[in-house]
C-alpha cells in the first residue's frame, strides 16, 4: 500500500510539472467522443478517450506487477 501511495503521488507530481505541454494533447477532443451541445445543455462522453485511458493504465499497472 506505501509503494501504491509513493507511485501515484510521484505521478501527481509528474503529471503537474508536465502539464503545459500535456494541455496541448487531444486528448479528450478524439474521434469518437461525443459532445451534445444544446442551449441550456452540454453532454460530454469521452468515449474515444476513456478507452486509451484505460488500456494505458492497464499496460501500466501489468508492467510494474511484472
Amino acid at each position: 500500500m506505501q509503494k501504491s501511495l509513493i507511485y501515484i503521488g510521484l505521478l501527481c507530481v509528474m503529471v503537474g510539472l508536465l502539464w503545459p505541454w500535456l494541455s496541448k494533447v487531444p486528448l479528450g477532443r478524439l474521434p469518437g467522443d461525443i459532445i451534445i451541445d444544446k442551449p441550456g445543455l452540454k453532454v460530454y462522453f469521452p468515449i474515444t478517450t476513456m478507452i486509451i485511458v484505460s488500456l494505458l493504465l492497464s499496460w501500466l499497472v501489468r508492467f510494474f506487477n511484472k
